[in-house]
């Protein structure tokens, strides 16, 4: 069965927003793909992975991101120096993030490898960056992977899926939630992320349910029968989520959809789904509608620089330009990717205008969560 016309909008709109990597709308100091040739800029690389299965959080992550770093600049940037935005697209696979990763590194200018984005595509550079294959810090990446070892080089600001997963499921389990649905919208999601969701629901003592779709996620809502679990945690994306919620429209029982953060909200709610079927989905930055001051410069600046509502991965892709732009800000003597390393490695906490930054033992920075549910009658609410 075809994806309704609103998801294929959806999706084919992502596919021609390609242009946001080539700079379109970018000045000429902050456009993708030039060299640094002004002998006073600073270059921050930030690799983006545009395949299908990432776009639609690549997208928003990246207007984000380079919101931030052109009110940076407009602000004088770092110490009277322009900073060079170098977002590098690539399709995720291992190939294209190499090719990404060697441009970067190339540009003798580049400092930094800031919020690369999705997951697939950060725990590839952070792996590769502990087997010793980068001598160059690897900051606030969109690092959803619990489970990965971290190196002296990687440095997520954000949530992982195991914070995430606690946070929502912790009222369910105090309800007395003893059986977990894993819903993975496709093969793919499945081979990425069963044996960290497995680890994660046994941490919880929680019975474990697993399905998997192929094809048309509606379908696998369709044949959910009354004893599949009341509560499923859904592992996709925002229009797979959305054909699943149409699957489950006939189904007699009651069912409680718990999303991580690669899942937007609003834009489910502007496709019309879910209309049966109540959506919890976490997220690892503050709420958009936050009083706190990064949160309000971000509503600000998104408002001036792009056509785009406010959403939780681009208020996380602002969050990590800034978090980037603090530490570089607060190196001692000259910039260099070596200075920027030592810098980092500081694991300096750090509060970015509310959103506190504090990393622990094993190297992450990542208690903050939210979330909100979109309820019955199509409100959002948290």
């Amino acid at each position: 069965m075809p994806l309704p016309p609103s998801l294929i909008k959806r999706r084919q709109w992502l596919q021609r927003a390609g242009w946001l990597t080539a700079g379109a709308t970018a000045p000429g100091w902050a456009q993708p793909g030039k060299a640094a040739s002004a002998a006073n800029s600073l270059v921050v690389a930030q690799l983006v992975d545009f395949s299908g299965a990432q776009q639609d959080v690549s997208k928003d992550f990246l207007i984000g991101s380079r919101a931030a770093w052109q009110d940076i600049n407009a602000r004088g940037g770092i110490r009277g120096r322009q900073v060079m935005h170098l977002a590098l697209e690539t399709d995720g696979t291992a190939a294209s993030v190499r090719t990404a990763l060697n441009e970067a590194l190339a540009n003798p200018a580049c400092l930094v490898l800031s919020g690369s984005v999705g997951d697939p595509l950060a725990s590839q550079i952070a792996t590769l960056s502990r087997q010793g294959g980068l001598n160059i810090a690897h900051a606030a990446p969109w690092l959803q992977n619990a489970s990965l070892e971290l190196d002296d080089k990687t440095f997520p600001i954000f949530a992982a899926r195991q914070e995430q997963i606690a946070h929502a499921l912790n009222t369910l389990t105090v309800m007395g939630v003893k059986v977990l649905g894993a819903v993975y919208a496709s093969a793919r999601e499945h081979a990425a992320y069963h044996l960290e969701v497995e680890r994660i629901a046994a941490s919880m003592q929680l019975q474990l349910q697993s399905f998997q779709g192929s094809g048309d996620v509606r379908l696998l809502g369709q044949k959910l029968t009354s004893g599949t679990p009341a509560v499923l945690l859904f592992v996709g994306g925002t229009p797979e989520l959305a054909q699943f919620t149409q699957g489950l429209e006939k189904q007699a029982r009651q069912r409680y959809i718990v999303a991580l953060a690669d899942v937007n909200l609003q834009t489910l709610l502007q496709m019309g789904a879910a209309r049966n079927t109540p959506v919890i989905a976490t997220q690892p930055v503050p709420m958009v509608n936050s009083a706190l001051s990064v949160v309000r410069q971000y509503r600000e600046t998104l408002a001036r620089l792009f056509d785009e509502a406010p959403t939780p991965l681009s208020l996380a892709g602002f969050i990590a330009a800034r978090y980037t732009f603090e530490v570089l800000n607060a190196v001692d003597g000259g910039l260099t990717r070596q200075s920027v390393l030592a810098g980092f490695q500081q694991r300096a906490s750090l509060n970015i205008g509310g959103f506190r930054v504090a990393f622990n033992n094993q190297r992450r920075s990542g208690g903050y969560v939210t979330q909100s549910m979109m309820t019955l009658d199509g409100r959002l609410i948290g």
